[in-house]
């Protein structure tokens, strides 16, 4: 699912229901490393099993790049912190979860993120949304009600933030990113899919030498979930380098 919203180059491995709670075959993907045993020590189960099993998908990605599988932890704010000269992003909710990895001379900064497709709570949009952004989903749900527009936005603005903050090591608030979705063409049920502008309303990250004012994204809508993914590209001259 989210693999088809990502470049070529990035290696998803996803799991799904009963596999989410394995996430992966064998000791070594599926097994904590003894210091990420430590940061989940006095966790409730639900968050030992998430924590477990998205990064048994890690660690999978990691052997597809050729990467001995290694520990993640977390660090500022939570990011995960990858081995060097990777680039990734995870997520997880109920009966999902999900890994993205790439090679950093490949893609500058990845963020993913997959919720269940449901409305968000009352109350929660207006916290999130600005009112431009309220607006354009007030009008995608009159052309495409299958959709829970809502709660694509919160998960498109959790995919900025998480490609965001390894460029900056800021906080971005809900707040700081307008984000204007597109559908694409097709049946208006409650699948779909298609593409979202993030334009910051505060100083961008610089990536070789430039300064960033939006990001791009992909969404889905599939299986009872809602995916969004956020990759932001090497500066031109330094994709070249590395091929």
């Amino acid at each position: 699912m989210i693999e088809e919203l990502l470049p070529e180059s990035v290696v998803v491995v996803e799991a799904y229901g009963e596999d989410a709670s394995r996430a992966a075959e064998g000791p070594e993907s599926a097994s904590l490393f003894p210091e990420e045993e430590a940061v989940i020590a006095r966790a409730v189960p639900k968050r030992r099993r998430e924590f477990t099993a998205v990064r048994g998908c890690a660690r999978r990605a990691m052997e597809k790049l050729g990467v001995p599988p290694q520990a993640v932890l977390p660090g500022e704010r939570g990011a995960p912190a990858w081995p060097e000269g990777l680039v990734g992003s995870m997520t997880h909710c109920e009966g999902y979860c999900a890994a993205a990895l790439v090679r950093a001379a490949d893609v500058a900064s990845l963020g993913i993120d997959a919720e269940p497709h449901l409305p968000l709570p009352n109350g929660v949009l207006g916290a999130i949304a600005l009112p431009t952004e309220e607006a354009r989903l007030h009008r995608l749900n009159d052309e495409r009600p299958g959709v829970h527009w809502d709660r694509l936005l919160f998960s498109a603005k959790e995919s900025v933030y998480k490609a965001w903050f390894p460029l900056t090591a800021k906080w971005l608030d809900f707040s700081e990113a307008d984000i204007d979705v597109f559908a694409d063409t097709g049946a208006h049920t409650g699948a779909g899919s298609g593409t979202f502008r993030a334009r910051l309303l505060v100083p961008g990250p610089v990536v070789g030498g430039q300064r960033i004012g939006s990001f791009d994204g992909r969404w889905t809508v599939r299986r009872g979930l809602v995916a969004t993914a956020v990759s932001v590209p090497c500066p031109t001259g330094r994709a070249k380098a590395a091929g």
